[in-house]
């Protein structure tokens, strides 16, 4: 099996410039002008003058919903307070030796160390209420972000949070990592599949000095707006490049402009 190339400092650059591009855009179909407001670290892409909140998702492969290293599951409450989530993330991280020097020593070992506490998160997450806090939490900053909103070629297609919430709970399957190769080892992440196929993961990130010993997890964009769009089935176009779905037709339509 081939070795996934990790991105390099460029690539993660033009991504970083690409989402915010797309979110002004967003914002000026929305018709709010350069004086849009956002909140990067409440995942507020956008915020609209009716105080609608947004998280704006690319056209890129797979979206990154976190990469957090230790010192953010020692603070954040939320995440311990789903049944204490942190302790199990903290215990994956710590897997792994605080020199990277020393796990490229000795790389098996420590994987090894890493499959218990990747088990118990795993367990943790068949949960389906526990899993639905963990994706709103991840997602939209625990209900704080209102709507979803994906581009898809020149269309921005918005869903409310809590529906993608749903869908995303009601459908994934939860489960570990098998090995599939000679060097590689079971229970190194935690899957999430939808009919056998893999619409993301939370995984160790390990891959240099500069991304060690961090928590990733990542969503298939693909994947999950073909099952968001297979779920959530009413849409409206509410200008000509915005395309409202499910209860967002409702919630969006007291704005200025009314679904065409």
């Amino acid at each position: 099996m081939r070795k996934k190339k990790a991105m390099t400092r460029e690539k993660a650059s033009y991504v970083k410039r690409k989402g915010h591009a797309d979110a002004r855009e967003f914002a000026f179909l929305l018709g709010i002008g350069k004086e849009y407001k956002s909140e990067p670290q409440a995942k507020k892409d956008v915020i609209d003058s009716e105080g609608h909140s947004y998280s704006v998702k690319s056209g890129e492969k797979k979206w990154q919903i976190f990469l957090y290293s230790k010192s953010r599951f020692e603070k954040n409450y939320t995440f311990k307070g789903m049944d204490n989530l942190s302790d199990l993330f903290l215990q994956c991280i710590e897997s792994f030796p605080p020199d990277r020097k020393d796990y490229l020593k000795n790389k098996e070992e420590y994987k090894k160390r890493l499959q218990e506490p990747m088990r118990k998160l795993c367990e943790k997450l068949k949960d389906k209420r526990l899993l639905a806090a963990f994706i709103d939490k991840s997602m939209f900053n625990s209900g704080e972000v209102d709507f979803l909103v994906i581009k898809e070629e020149e269309n921005f297609h918005v869903f409310w949070s809590r529906e993608v919430v749903e869908v995303l709970t009601n459908n994934y399957e939860v489960e570990n990592s098998k090995a599939r190769g000679k060097n590689q080892i079971d229970d190194q992440k935690v899957i999430f599949k939808v009919c056998g196929k893999t619409h993301g993961e939370i995984e160790m990130r390990n891959d240099s000095d500069i991304h060690y010993r961090e928590v990733k997890f990542w969503l298939d964009k693909k994947l999950t707006f073909g099952l968001l769009t297979s779920q959530i089935k009413e849409s409206k176009s509410f200008t000509p490049k915005i395309i409202l779905y499910g209860k967002a037709i409702k919630k969006l339509s007291k704005m200025g402009k009314k679904p065409i």
